[in-house]
């Protein structure tokens, strides 16, 4: 392992359940297409990104391949893995963790998509591709930070190939096609400029994070940051127990993912949620189902609840809400209770959040929760 422990644990990361349920569930259902983290400097963004690639089960890959194919599956195999196999050829196995794939704000589309060389294709009828950091990205961790700072193009580029888990580079009538599966993660700081409507909405999950305030909290995350940086093996070791309980839990989600069923009854829910907060488009309700669903299979049901609705509401539509300018994202959690009724919600830290939101909207009618 050496190196690898250098990672600071998953599980061992204080608070911020919001960011840690956005990245879960991305890791279980890469249908959901990323989760962009919208939140200042310093909330342990990154630490989150490696944390979840340390914690993900290791992927068994084509040990020579540049995209790293999975030996087993011909359906997303690049071209050459699948020719290869069809020769009869065995493929030469290998297992890894899965990568983290950092793509620079600097960076340019041929740097991102990669490159063709037209000249060789030309003359010699050869495709020369000189893959990018999509390649690279293939069954592991896209990480953009500031991703509100790229050129949009760019980011179209990475929202594309993060939804159909492909790229495509074309030049001169010439294309090239390999598989590109990732789950994509952005963060950015809002202060310095948004993100498009037609970009934020792309992504399927979206969680904004704030600066601990409380406390004891925030002494907890002191004490384990010294506490990892003093001897970074002895405090993986510590929770390596839950990290396996959660790496199992991951690892029995996905294969129960499929059989995981969602009622009509749900589905009207859904999008009665999604016409009441005042959504464009449909995106949003096959996201919030989808997370729903996800939800459930972390919980090792087959059924989808109001609760798995519930807790997917924020991730969901967060970002996809019609806003006035100027306007802090948040979501109006009276009209919220109005369509889904009941407590405000299942999950402990939803309470909390919901009062901050009605502190921040200079409204005080949650006070009767607490026994007036």
């Amino acid at each position: 392992m050496g190196d690898f422990n250098k990672v600071y644990p998953f599980v061992a990361i204080v608070g911020q359940e919001e960011m840690k349920r956005g990245l879960l569930l991305n890791a279980v259902n890469p249908k959901l297409s990323g989760v962009l983290i919208r939140g200042e400097k310093g909330t342990a963004k990154s630490t989150a990104v490696r944390a979840l690639a340390a914690l993900l089960p290791e992927i068994e890959v084509v040990a020579d391949c540049t995209y790293g194919c999975d030996p087993d599956d011909t359906a997303t195999m690049c071209a050459q893995c699948r020719e290869r196999l069809a020769s009869g050829e065995e493929l030469l196995r290998a297992r890894r963790k899965m990568r983290v794939v950092d793509l620079p704000v600097s960076a340019t589309e041929d740097r991102v998509v990669g490159t063709l060389d037209i000249e060789q294709a030309i003359k010699k009828g050869e495709r020369h591709f000189e893959p990018g950091v999509l390649a690279q990205a293939n069954r592991g961790i896209l990480y953009v930070d500031e991703v509100n700072l790229l050129d949009d193009h760019i980011v179209d580029v990475l929202l594309d190939s993060a939804a159909m888990g492909v790229n495509t580079v074309e030049r001169e009538g010439v294309s090239f096609t390999h598989p590109a599966n990732f789950i994509l993660v952005g963060t950015m700081n809002p202060e310095e400029g948004e993100l498009r409507p037609q970009l934020l909405d792309r992504f399927g999950l979206c969680v904004n994070i704030t600066g601990i305030l409380d406390p004891a909290l925030r002494v907890e995350v002191v004490k384990r940051r010294a506490a990892f940086e003093e001897d970074p093996e002895s405090f993986s070791l510590q929770w390596e127990g839950e990290e396996e309980k959660l790496r199992r839990r991951i690892v029995s989600a996905k294969a129960l993912l499929p059989k995981v069923r969602i009622s009509d009854e749900i589905l009207f829910l859904i999008a009665k949620i999604a016409i009441e907060m005042g959504v464009d488009g449909h995106r949003a309700d096959l996201i919030m189902m989808k997370a729903a669903k996800t939800t459930a299979a972390l919980y090792g049901r087959e059924e989808v609840t109001e609760d798995d609705v519930r807790s997917s509401v924020d991730l969901a539509l967060l970002h996809r809400m019609r806003r006035k300018p100027f306007q802090d994202l948040a979501i109006d959690r009276e009209k919220l209770q109005g369509v889904i009724g009941g407590p405000q919600a299942s999950h402990q830290h939803s309470h909390t959040r919901a009062h901050a939101h009605a502190h921040k909207a200079g409204r005080s009618d949650h006070h009767h929760h607490h026994g007036r």
